[in-house]
């Protein structure tokens, strides 16, 4: 685009400097032919009119795009132009447009998620600031009945925050990965263990089927047990008693694939798309909306994909996919992501 932006400018020095000749030698001529200098005069005139005219329609696409470009300086990412002028403004106005897209986005993100993290923090600092203000006055005893919450919500923000750290060191492409070639399949057994304690209270069955060739693979083992326990704390949140939950790993030659089955109610069609969107939570859902996304960044980190797909008769399945022999040479890591 820009050989033939320097093209068309040099055309247009070319033109303009043989015209100029042009112009010297009629007028010469005319000197001599007096009658001839009205009707030169008038050409002379039409041309340059004709010149100024282009000159004004190809400046004008550029006037507004630099009104534009004030505007989102000031704050302003709805700004939009209108695709006009010759081919290469029109490419200029298309990338403008285009960056506005992203950035009116990526603000209203920043808002969504301010204002979803206000909300998340206020509940426990509400129930800290009651009981604090009630040993205070003298309310409530100091014992363990009352002090017992005020710890409890401390390490839910805490629990809070460390989501929001990890989420966005992983959005970042900053997440620290330590590599190790790991038996993916003891690792399901061991999370499908931890869980087991939780399941039985719940009374649900879990269940872990591990298939195929599925080790070694390199894998952050602990990244992965954090992705598994938020899929398997998922899915038992949302499995009634006497309910089944299942974890179902296959390997094939490029890829492992690990999926977290269950037989709960299932997800509605409209809320599939938004399951991994931040602090999303489906009207029946408890839990800070910040699993299911970290768990897709984790993933993502790993080179591997997920999705989430849920019967209309019940039932919802959560599958990701891991490449084997997936790292990262140490010479090539930033100090940032060097496990």
């Amino acid at each position: 685009m820009r050989a033939r932006m320097f093209w068309r400018v040099g055309a247009a020095l070319a033109f303009l400097l043989i015209f100029g000749v042009a112009v010297g030698t009629v007028l010469v001529w005319a000197l001599s032919r007096p009658w001839a200098g009205a009707i030169v005069a008038l050409i002379v005139l039409l041309g340059l009119l004709r010149v100024v005219g282009s000159l004004r329609r190809a400046a004008a696409p550029m006037a507004d795009l630099v009104a534009a470009a004030a505007r989102v300086e000031a704050g302003d990412y709805s700004a939009r132009l209108a695709e006009r002028g010759p081919r290469e403004i029109r490419a200029v106005t298309r990338a403008f447009n285009a960056m506005n897209a992203r950035l009116e986005e990526s603000d209203e993100q920043r808002r969504r998620l301010l204002a979803d993290l206000s909300h998340e923090l206020r509940t426990p600092l509400s129930v800290i600031e009651g009981n604090l203000e009630g040993l205070i006055d003298g309310v409530y005893p100091a014992d363990a009945a009352h002090l017992a919450p005020i710890l409890e919500e401390t390490h839910l923000m805490e629990r809070l925050i460390e989501d929001l750290r990890t989420l966005a060191l992983a959005e970042a492409g900053r997440l620290r990965l330590r590599h190790e070639r790991t038996d993916l399949a003891a690792l399901l057994r061991d999370v499908a263990a931890a869980f087991a304690g939780q399941a039985d209270a719940a009374g649900v069955a879990l269940a872990v089927d591990p298939t195929g060739d599925l080790d070694p693979v390199e894998i952050d083992p602990a990244r992965i047990r954090e992705v598994m326990a938020n899929l398997l704390t998922n899915a038992l949140r949302h499995t009634p008693r006497g309910g089944r939950v299942e974890i179902v790993a296959r390997g094939a030659a490029a890829v492992i694939s690990v999926s977290v089955i269950d037989d709960g109610s299932g997800m509605a069609p409209e809320v599939l798309p938004h399951v991994f969107d931040r602090f999303y939570r489906a009207g029946d859902s408890a839990g800070s909306g910040l699993g299911l996304p970290i768990a897709r960044s984790l993933v993502a980190a790993h080179g591997g994909e997920i999705s989430a797909t849920s019967e209309a008769r019940g039932g919802t399945t959560m599958t990701f996919t891991l490449p084997r022999g997936f790292g990262v040479d140490e010479e090539q890591m930033g100090p940032e992501t060097r496990g």
